[in-house]
């Protein structure tokens, strides 16, 4: 009985951790709205942007991140193809405004970057997580101390979605490997 006991709240304790990191929003879910600041000065509002037609809301780490900078570029890339769908394309980061702009002259970026200053926006879509120590450590070791750049070690798990105009999500791409992305010519089919 009491291993039994001891089992049932070890999984209970790993259930609780488990719902604190990051899970993603699921197609069909109501798309969290938010309304900030982009990296020009343009007030960015969800609930306007889908009234034109579908956004794409991407997620990104930062312009230290090469995988982040190799997808905000195709993302550039694929812009025109977005635009003749009618489509918005938003980014949102934990950066500060002055790695923001490093990001978009490593990119080109010319679509709307956020700026998540209190991660509020990362943690209402359920991509936020907390970098661990050994995790922390490594980083530092590159010379890249996300404490002193953004003030935290938070990130957002680089995921990406489609917004319908009816503000629900069509589709999802969310994998904790920041390696992997969504493929453009997927995110265009549910455009």
């Amino acid at each position: 009985m009491k291993k039994l006991l001891i089992i049932l709240l070890t999984i209970s304790v790993l259930s609780v951790f488990a719902q604190d990191g990051p899970t993603a929003l699921k197609i069909g879910d109501k798309a969290p709205d938010f309304t900030a600041k982009d990296h020009v000065g343009n007030i960015v509002s969800l609930k306007e942007l889908t009234k034109k037609g579908k956004v794409v809301v991407m997620f990104y780490r930062g312009a230290w991140c090469p995988y982040c900078n190799k997808y905000m570029s195709q993302i550039e890339e694929a812009l025109p193809n977005f635009s003749a769908k009618n489509a918005t394309v938003v980014a949102i980061t934990p950066e500060p405004e002055e790695s923001i702009s490093k990001a978009v002259e490593k990119t080109k970026a010319t679509f709307s970057i956020i700026y998540d200053k209190d991660r509020a926006i990362m943690k209402q879509w359920k991509v936020a997580y907390e970098m661990s120590p050994e995790l922390q450590t490594k980083y530092k070791g590159y010379g890249l101390d996300l404490q002193k750049q953004q003030g935290d070690w938070m990130l957002p798990v680089p995921a990406t979605y489609v917004i319908g105009k009816n503000g629900k999500i069509e589709f999802v791409h969310f994998d904790e490997n920041y390696q992997k992305r969504a493929e453009i010519k997927d995110i265009l089919m549910k455009l």
